[in-house]
């Protein structure tokens, strides 16, 4: 004779089943900030959601090519900081949602800018300043003096000796060219880069690499954002940061759901998450020194502010459009990047 279990039994496993079988809550980020910084978001997300977070980082010019191939069927539901330029470029082309956070007000004037330049589909997270860093050693044992503009970065002494990034995987590299354009006029930033290219050793992969190796003692002078060489000398290397005596450029540091995100309720939880005043106030625990988009968040008192230096009036419309974008990145390749070292 069969046994059979008493009705109340058979019920309350029935009702267990649609949760037993029932997914976990998924999301997939791509990750702009450095490592540190982006697992601190990944992990902090995780704790307090519960959420299944796959958190891939990688330089801002090789998510939004990324973007660009998967966008007919997403794999990434949000990308999360790198220069704004490239954020802008890909609202611009539609692969990006529109999306208005309730939090908006809360936020600085410029972060509020990036997303009404957008159409709401991107929002300021933190800004930083592009400057040029220098190892003092280094320069001491070659007997060459510091660099304290950018026109000192073609001086023959720096043959060589400098290292900038690839503009098209990096967008630290890409707000550079932007810069020299708005500070020179076209034609004759790219005839100082031309210039600038017999004193390159190497243009990285990553914006931040720069200030790594002048931590290593592995170039004299690196261009890149200046929370990045801080990082490097708060660290205790010998790393000196200097804003360039002619100007210089920022960006701002961006964050987009993507275009048909497959995880979109996932996505908007961390799209409001990172916007809040106590998490942009983390990124300091991992020696990330930006200046946060929350106008209440604790900004870092090592953090280089905007208003402490003379910047250029960043045109962040022109120069994330996908036409001035494209064209200056050709000219790049064809005029720079081909050119012997």
């Amino acid at each position: 004779m069969k046994r059979q279990l008493p009705r109340h039994l058979v019920l309350s496993s029935l009702l267990l089943l649609p949760l037993a079988g029932q997914a976990a809550e998924r999301l997939n980020v791509l990750c702009a900030a450095d490592s540190e910084w982006c697992e601190l978001m990944r992990n902090a997300f995780v704790k307090e959601t519960q959420v299944e977070v796959s958190m891939v980082r990688k330089s801002s010019g090789e998510i939004f090519a990324q973007i660009r191939a998967e966008a007919s069927n997403p794999k990434t539901d949000i990308w999360w900081a790198g220069t704004g330029d490239p954020h802008l470029q890909a609202a611009g082309d539609g692969f990006t949602e529109v999306y208005k956070s309730p939090q908006l007000d809360q936020l600085q004037p410029w972060a509020q800018k990036q997303a009404e330049n957008s159409g709401y589909r991107t929002v300021g997270i933190y800004a930083g300043l592009l400057g040029i860093g220098y190892n003092p050693e280094v320069l001491k044992q070659k007997n060459v003096p510091a660099p304290k503009c950018w026109k000192d970065l073609i001086n023959p002494a720096y043959k060589g000796e400098v290292q900038i990034a690839n503009p098209n995987s990096s967008g630290t590299a890409y707000t550079t060219i932007a810069t020299l354009v708005q500070l020179q006029g076209e034609n004759e930033a790219f005839a100082f880069m031309k210039k600038m290219n017999d004193n390159v050793s190497q243009y990285t992969k990553s914006g931040s690499a720069p200030a790594k190796a002048l931590a290593r003692g592995e170039t004299a002078v690196g261009v890149t954002f200046q929370h990045d060489l801080l990082k490097e000398a708060i660290a205790g290397f010998p790393v000196s940061v200097v804003s360039p005596c002619e100007g210089t450029g920022y960006e701002i540091g961006s964050m987009s759901i993507v275009k048909g995100a497959k995880n979109m309720a996932a996505a908007k939880r961390f799209y409001e998450f990172a916007l809040r005043p106590e998490v942009q106030s983390l990124a300091v625990k991992a020696g990330s020194f930006q200046v946060p988009s929350n106008k209440t968040a604790s900004i870092p008192p090592q953090a280089p502010r905007l208003e402490s230096v003379k910047t250029i009036n960043y045109d962040f419309a022109k120069y994330g459009s996908d036409e001035v974008r494209r064209r200056l990145l050709k000219r790049w390749d064809d005029e720079i990047f081909s050119l012997p070292r």
